[in-house]
């Protein structure tokens, strides 16, 4: 994976799109054409996997330990 998060192939799936857009942009406007652009008929579905690990690691040392075993319950 790259610093944007995108791997190769989806960053070249994004290049290529933008160029043929430059294109049709460059075409309309060398034609003097009208373009319209309207919504997709189905919505777009975008999949995250995201996966999130939490690890929690904590040390006592003896003297606190053994006072939480002799009062399990509360304070101190």
């Amino acid at each position: 994976m790259s610093e944007t998060g995108l791997k190769m192939s989806e960053r070249i799936t994004i290049l290529r799109r933008m160029t043929g857009m430059a294109t049709i942009g460059l075409a309309a406007t060398t034609l003097g054409g009208c373009i319209n652009v309207s919504a997709p008929d189905k919505p777009i579905e975008i999949n995250l996997n995201i996966s999130v690990t939490q690890e929690v690691v904590y040390r006592l040392d003896g003297e606190a330990k053994s006072l939480i075993q002799q009062n399990p319950g509360g304070i101190f």
